[in-house]
């Protein structure tokens, strides 16, 4: 059995903010994950990693894909920065979709570079063990997402020093979450900064295609999907100063309310591009924390 990278950090009830442990509380008094530590071992290196470079060759073999025929892609296509993003992530997962079926794989996951899996709820710590217990009959199963709380400012390796995260309103008794709403968001819009709707993972199969980033899809069929009770996405968004500044530097957009609006879907991604563009070091600390 494969043991869990989870420290199991003792916190105390009575601390100021109320946070729960990564423990095994039923009954948590705060939509929060506290004291999470990944222990990564001696090394880094990533195995059985294939990376595919974006080459001419690339781009020649997805610009006749039938992704451009997707009626609901097109209102996402030739736009900039977020919106090229987000078709460029369809290409790649349909590339991926072959290449999968090629290899023999058995499912097809999509994860960005600031998150990975918790795969709870398995006989054992294991997103192959998890899979295994999956029913025949389910095309689709959905990973709700646990969003990174920023702790501090000075964050330099997310997986490693990150310890807090806000659990999906999918993992909570709705007590908790209607009753904990107000204290949680801090003031934003939303009760997530980015995105709630977690990620999927397919079972690869005739006829599969993505349906954005998050979901995937069957020309032929609606599947049948299941989404896990403990199993999660952990999104470490904006978790480091960088992220911040990295999105004004990649981005060629004008810092105003309305031309964000043309480079970003989300209104916290829009409200750090400005921020990011117009505010001192000083400053973009103060709102990032």
């Amino acid at each position: 059995m494969e043991s869990s990278p989870l420290s199991p950090f003792s916190h105390s009830t009575s601390h100021s903010s109320d946070c729960l442990n990564l423990g095994r509380s039923s009954s948590p008094s705060f939509p929060y994950y506290h004291n999470w530590k990944l222990d990564f071992g001696d090394s880094l290196t990533p195995k059985g990693v294939k990376v595919i470079y974006r080459t001419r060759q690339l781009e020649e073999q997805q610009a006749k894909s039938r992704i451009w025929n997707e009626t609901w892609l097109a209102s996402f296509f030739y736009k900039p920065c977020n919106y090229e993003l987000f078709v460029k992530q369809s290409l790649n997962m349909e590339m991926a979709i072959v290449m999968a079926r090629d290899s023999g794989m058995d499912w097809i996951l999509h994860l960005d570079t600031d998150e990975l899996i918790h795969p709870a709820g398995a006989r054992e710590y294991s997103l192959r063990q998890l899979l295994l217990d999956v029913p025949g009959n389910v095309d689709m199963v959905i990973f709700p997402n646990y969003e990174s709380s920023v702790e501090r400012e000075d964050i330099k390796e997310p997986f490693s020093e990150v310890t807090m995260f806000k659990k999906n309103y999918d993992h909570l008794p709705k007590d908790t979450y209607f009753g904990t709403y107000k204290d949680s968001v801090r003031g934003n819009p939303n009760y997530f900064l980015t995105y709630g709707n977690g990620k999927s993972v397919a079972r690869v199969q005739d006829h599969l295609r993505p349906n954005g980033a998050h979901r995937w899809h069957n020309y032929m069929k609606t599947p049948n999907e299941i989404k896990l009770e403990e199993a999660a996405v952990l999104h470490y968004t904006y978790a480091k100063f960088s992220d911040l500044t990295s999105r004004r530097d990649r981005c060629g957009c004008k810092p105003t309310k309305e031309d964000v609006k043309r480079c970003f879907m989300l209104d916290f991604d829009r409200s750090a591009f400005i921020i990011a563009s117009t505010a001192t070091e000083e400053e973009m600390l103060k709102w990032l924390m």
